[in-house]
């Protein structure tokens, strides 16, 4: 039973702190993409919406040869570590995260902004504006981030490594107890960690049809 809430704890805290720094690089990554008018827009959006098919597995190979012992960044000792897990799952969820983001912020009325600048707001206080507006979205680009990630296992396997008591998450560990023949304890850890998936959508769906209505 303490093993089953080592590896929860663990899925939680990596998944969770991954769509947090996905979530503060990407939402104001979304909004500038989504208010600026720039040459290349257009290839930028098809770029970051290219990223939300992102293959995990490439995700997870170029974090292993960037922190692996030959890698430029090697020296830090990273590699097969919750916080390379957590680079990993940063990066297959913030292009989706960016793209629902940017999204939800080109459907905003640009009458809006120009009124806004117009009253003399300032870039945070745009800022604050912009993100109200489009919170529905975001919220949606948030669940669509943690769904990404909590449910990832190429990635995760490969920077992780899946040792046992300290990087194994719901994903690989359903994996290894499949490989040994550990069924129903394979079959416990998907239904935790489909429980967990439909708690946090929940929440956010909750949240989201609250602002709504």
């Amino acid at each position: 039973m303490n093993e089953l809430f080592d590896i929860i704890r663990t899925s939680l805290e990596v998944s969770g702190l991954s769509l947090i720094i996905a979530g503060f690089i990407g939402i104001p990554l979304g909004v500038i993409i989504g208010l600026s008018a720039f040459r290349g827009k257009k290839w930028l959006i098809a770029l970051v919406n290219t990223g939300m098919g992102l293959p995990p597995v490439l995700v997870g190979l170029v974090v292993v040869i960037i922190l692996g012992r030959s890698g430029p960044l090697g020296f830090m000792g990273l590699l097969y570590s919750r916080t390379a897990m957590v680079i990993a799952q940063t990066i297959i969820a913030l292009p989706i995260i960016t793209a629902f983001t940017t999204a939800g912020i080109q459907k905003i009325n640009p009458e809006l902004v120009r009124q806004t600048i117009s009253l003399g707001a300032t870039r945070f206080q745009l800022f604050r504006i912009i993100i109200q507006e489009a919170r529905l979205t975001i919220l949606v680009a948030l669940m669509a981030g943690f769904g990404s990630i909590i449910s990832e296992v190429g990635a995760v396997m490969m920077v992780g490594g899946n040792i046992k008591g300290d990087t194994t998450v719901l994903t690989t560990g359903i994996l290894q107890s499949t490989r040994m023949g550990l069924f129903n304890e394979a079959l416990i850890l998907g239904g935790v960690l489909l429980v967990i998936s439909f708690i946090v959508n929940l929440t956010l769906t909750l949240i989201q049809q609250k602002r709504m209505y």
